[in-house]
């Protein structure tokens, strides 16, 4: 399985890889505010890219629950910037977090590789033949409703189900938009429009979404229903996070989004290496 993502080129089976998060937003519920300034972001990428981030993701609208739009101008300014300097320091790709076409195209005009959409139940195809003409990598999220709705009263019938039934379609209505399943990364989306069961439903089945033969990004880094479920607050969650991550990698999840890089490497690393061994 090859994933693309314009100049740059994924073959699966590989180790799995970490995503890292530069927020540079003054509201983002785990980080907000802190890597506001653009050198300040720059820097923290770096970092990240030291302890083994394979994939820098930049954004620049908190998605966290009940947050509200960022101006597209505003958006631009935010992360512009960083992704212009990440560009030429940096050898990995750099995912551009927006639902915005206008701030996807810059930021694939200033060195994006992939774009980071949120709000790929969206029904405009704009962004999708933006991704097409780019040649770019498409992380298609499940969402149900938007950052502001979604935690109002989350309700499926089969949430496994469901989210499978949605990648099925969107995968069908990129390539008719012209984006390769090459270029294709599904999320299921973990704390978007999901109750605590929901969400750990789709961890417990995250194996069935490997039939779709498409690289499987979880993110659970620092989540609510960690705090919910155990009881920790935001800055306890790091070993709720890391559980989910080793238990999304055995289950054959390619991609781990997380804050905490370097602990999340040596986690899934250690994942690995067991689960090599179990197929020996």
């Amino acid at each position: 399985m090859i994933l693309s993502c314009r100049q740059f080129e994924f073959t699966f089976p590989r180790p799995a890889l970490v995503m890292g998060i530069v927020n540079v937003t003054p509201d983002s519920f785990s980080d907000g505010g802190r890597f506001l300034d653009a050198q300040a972001a720059v820097a923290h990428a770096l970092r990240l890219v030291e302890q083994g981030a394979e994939i820098i993701d930049v954004g620049g609208e908190s998605t966290r629950p009940g947050a509200l739009p960022v101006a597209e101008a505003e958006e631009l300014r935010r992360v512009i910037p960083v992704i212009e300097r990440l560009a030429g320091q940096v050898k990995v790709p750099i995912s551009i977090d927006t639902v915005k076409p206008g701030v996807a195209r810059a930021a694939l005009d200033a060195g994006a590789s992939i774009v980071n959409d949120v709000a790929a139940n969206r029904e405009d195809p704009g962004l999708w033949r933006l991704v097409a003409e780019a040649r770019a990598g498409y992380v298609c999220m499940h969402m149900q409703g938007t950052p502001q709705t979604m935690q109002a009263n989350p309700v499926y019938t089969d949430v496994v189900r469901e989210v499978e039934e949605f990648f099925f379609e969107r995968i069908r209505r990129l390539s008719d938009c012209g984006v390769g399943r090459e270029h294709v990364i599904l999320d299921p989306g973990i704390g978007f429009g999901k109750t605590v069961e929901h969400n750990l439903q789709l961890l417990a089945a995250a194996w069935g979404f490997t039939k779709l033969a498409r690289p499987l990004l979880v993110g659970v880094s620092r989540k609510s229903f960690i705090g919910t479920l155990l009881g920790a607050e935001l800055a306890a969650r790091l070993p709720g996070a890391l559980a989910c991550a080793c238990v999304a990698i055995a289950a054959g999840v390619q991609i781990i989004r997380a804050h905490d890089v370097a602990e999340t490497v040596q986690a899934i690393r250690m994942t690995e290496a067991i689960l090599a061994k179990r197929r020996e």
